[in-house]
């Protein structure tokens, strides 16, 4: 049986990374995209690597957009949400706008939550179902209060914030999930040289999604409340 994989903001960047490779090892990939024709023109480049692939119009700030996605969708096994946002741009927090910081929270929080709920009973259906959280280190509490990481340094708090909260969230619905057939993690890809990051990152957007495309493929994934990347485990 195929396994179906939605992964949102995956029209660039590490969501077409990882559609790309889940597609290649044979995962049936549901695009999600704010801006459908973008999507769409990924899912062209997808299909002529091989890609079994569709576009899905989501755009996770609205919530009738994701109701309206989750029709064109009949089943799902894993769930990556992707799409993030930051508008932070190194302003001290004492001077960040209240608007910066609910527009991170927003996509990187509320956004994950509706899509979250709204897909959750399609999950809940599959044989084993998988949802993946792409949260970030410099949400990290140990990291940011530790003087000696770069991390501690990062002026970027309303995204950090948001990313902790994507954490918090990681491991209460793990808990709640447990003893179900739905896994939940949540995973730090580490600074990625794409757009998103203003690039010159210091991984390759493979290194980057590597740690979520081993949580997609395990045969018998039985992590769950779990914050990793490639290089073993994160502190909350």
């Amino acid at each position: 049986m195929t396994i179906k994989t939605l992964i949102t903001g995956a029209d660039r960047g590490m969501g077409y990374e990882l559609a790309l490779e889940l597609g290649l090892k044979g995962q049936y990939i549901y695009v999600g995209s704010r801006n459908l024709a973008r999507g769409q023109a990924a899912v062209a480049q997808l299909e002529a690597a091989g890609v079994q692939a569709q576009a899905v119009q989501l755009d996770v700030t609205d919530h009738e957009s994701i109701v309206a996605a989750k029709k064109s969708i009949t089943n799902l096994d894993i769930l990556i949400n992707n799409a993030g946002i930051a508008v932070d741009h190194e302003t001290k927090p004492s001077e960040l706008a209240l608007d910066a910081i609910r527009q991170d929270f927003n996509v990187n929080y509320f956004g994950l939550i509706d899509v979250t709920q709204v897909f959750l009973p399609l999950l809940k259906a599959a044989p084993a179902g998988r949802i993946i959280n792409i949260s970030s280190a410099v949400g990290s509490l140990n990291l940011a209060s530790d003087p000696n990481t770069s991390i501690h340094k990062l002026q970027a708090s309303g995204y950090q914030a948001s990313k902790s909260a994507v954490n918090m969230f990681t491991i209460k619905l793990a808990a709640e999930l447990e003893g179900t057939t739905v896994t939940v993690n949540a995973v730090n890809p580490g600074w990625v040289d794409t757009s998103f990051g203003g690039g010159g990152g210091n991984r390759t957007v493979q290194v980057g999604v590597a740690r979520t495309v081993e949580l997609a493929t395990a045969d018998a994934l039985t992590d769950s409340g779990t914050f990793s990347d490639i290089d073993g485990v994160v502190p909350w």
